[in-house]
């Protein structure tokens, strides 16, 4: 995000009103590519082509709000790979990270990692360090300390439906599992903070958060959140759950979150009224089958659909998809999405 979006959007988080509404996406190495024009192991392995790639996107789109903007990520390999997960990388496809373990009995034996040295973490941080001068000059800092959530960690070390049995069948297992991940969370999002000091917000992307029924989100969920929402100072505190999210919604509050996303299955009233006044919504129309293959006329419809869904005085919005920004969104469906949004009635 450029300095003076960054600027409006904490504005927005503390209850002003800005004098335009707000567009924006979560993109990285789903979307960030395939747009350029490259490879996905080339967008992963150069510095140079990661940075031109950003800074086209931000430069291509400037009434844009790109979140958390030039994100130094590994996709779904970065967090596991400092567990010592076997990482796979596809030419052109998304990277994934293999079961560290066959049984939750395993993660006993997890050690603790070293957020400076482990995985492919300390090449995050150089990543950054490298471009931050360019970074700056271009009118951005790094803004936002960024991991995934716990259960999301746990379902890629363990897998999903094994992780699902162990909240079941071995809950004392599973919160010992779930102390480590939250620990090592928090370290990284400090160590994060202390090499660039820009650092004023916290962003968790966590969607296996939205497979458990209340009870088991109030004892497996929200502690460790509480935990890590609060690990470090920020004014921005941004949770990803595009799965279901009725339980997430209704405890931001006590977990510390202050804007959401969330899945486009929910609707912009249902959120707000679960939700209360105080969380910035970020939504909120479907990723991939309307914004990555619909057609212009069907973005803008669907935008449409979201404004008629919400009060017209709820300014506390990022008008956005109901998730990160999927592959294959061709420029002209985000400028449908954009005008669709400055055009609407007052």
């Amino acid at each position: 995000m450029r300095n003076s979006s960054w600027n409006d959007l904490i504005s927005l988080i503390e209850g002003r009103k800005l004098s335009y509404r707000p567009v924006g996406f979560i993109i990285d190495s789903p979307w960030i590519p395939g747009w350029y024009g490259i490879s996905n192991t080339d967008y992963y392995s150069s510095d140079e082509l990661w940075f031109k790639s950003n800074l086209k996107a931000a430069q291509s789109f400037p009434d844009v709000w790109f979140m958390p903007s030039f994100w130094s990520e590994f996709g779904m390999c970065t967090e596991p790979s400092a567990f010592g997960t076997r990482m796979i990388f596809c030419e052109n496809g998304l990277p994934h990270a293999e079961k560290l373990f066959k049984s939750i009995e395993e993660a006993d034996s997890l050690p603790q990692p070293n957020v400076k040295t482990d995985g492919l973490l300390p090449f995050i941080i150089s990543r950054l360090k490298h471009n931050q001068k360019a970074i700056n000059e271009a009118d951005h800092q790094v803004r936002f300390a960024v991991s995934r959530g716990p259960m999301n960690i746990a379902s890629f070390l363990l897998g999903t439906t094994e992780f699902m049995l162990a909240i079941a069948m071995e809950p004392e297992r599973t919160h010992r599992l779930l102390k480590k991940i939250t620990g090592f969370i928090c370290d990284w999002l400090s160590w994060q903070k202390e090499c660039f000091p820009s650092v004023e917000g916290v962003m968790i992307l966590d969607d296996i958060i939205g497979f458990v029924g209340e009870d088991e989100f109030n004892e497996f969920a929200l502690p460790y959140f509480k935990n890590i929402f609060n690990s470090i100072d920020s004014k921005a505190r941004f949770l990803h759950n595009d799965a279901e999210g009725l339980i997430t919604a209704k405890y931001l509050n006590e977990m510390g979150v202050n804007m959401f996303n969330f899945s486009f299955n929910h609707s912009m009233a249902t959120m707000r009224e679960l939700t209360g006044p105080g969380v910035v919504l970020v939504g909120n129309i479907p990723p991939r089958d309307v914004l990555a293959a619909g057609t212009p006329d069907q973005v803008a419809a669907a935008v449409k659909k979201s404004f008629g869904e919400i009060s017209g005085r709820d300014h506390r919005i990022i008008w956005s998809a109901g998730g990160g920004m999927p592959q294959n969104v061709q420029n002209n469906n985000i400028n449908a999405f954009i005008n669709a949004v400055k055009n609407y009635p007052e």
